[in-house]
């Protein structure tokens, strides 16, 4: 799956949120399942300006308890409780529910040792073969994207700066 920066997530779930175009129609833009930009607007109607933000936390088993015991207890998807939580990938929700459901608590409390070894991404990146003229106009259009997500986040800063600075004279 495509790497999307916040900057273009948000992007994506604005022209949603501002109407005139479905799930599908955004999905196939982007190149993506449309059941993920349902997953990146609920992040965003829970989270707001922070839904994208990249967060890197290492979830304790009681947490991951409480998250199961949600789904559970208030029928939620695994996707919509991932979105409230703000965990964010859902598929790791989805693996902590089935290690509960093959071993109970126990499974949720994962002590390997180490991480995973990383690999060398420029080695990799040398024996790419050059993008395609569709690759490239596709991130070229993610790109502009980002661009006006960034002048529209400038333009929402100066904004509520503008406000406090009158509030503040008051």
């Amino acid at each position: 799956m495509k790497k999307f920066t916040p900057f273009i997530k948000h992007d994506v779930v604005q022209r949603y949120l501002n109407g005139g175009t479905s799930y599908r129609e955004l999905a196939g833009r982007v190149g993506v399942d449309d059941s993920v930009i349902r997953y990146w607007v609920k992040l965003y109607k829970y989270h707001e300006e922070q839904a994208f933000i990249p967060v890197y936390p290492s979830y304790s088993p009681d947490f991951k308890m409480r998250v199961i015991q949600f789904i559970e207890t208030m029928n939620y998807s695994i996707r919509e409780a991932s979105a409230l939580f703000r965990i964010p990938d859902y598929s790791m929700v989805a693996r902590w529910k089935k290690n509960w459901d093959k071993g109970g608590a126990e499974a949720l409390d994962w002590s390997g040792k180490g991480q995973p070894e990383m690999t060398n991404k420029n080695h990799e990146s040398q024996n790419e073969q050059p993008k395609s003229y569709e690759e490239l106009q596709e991130e070229n259009e993610l790109l502009h994207m980002e661009i006006a997500y960034l002048k529209k986040l400038r333009a929402l800063v100066q904004k509520h700066n503008t406000r406090n600075i009158r509030n503040d004279s008051k």
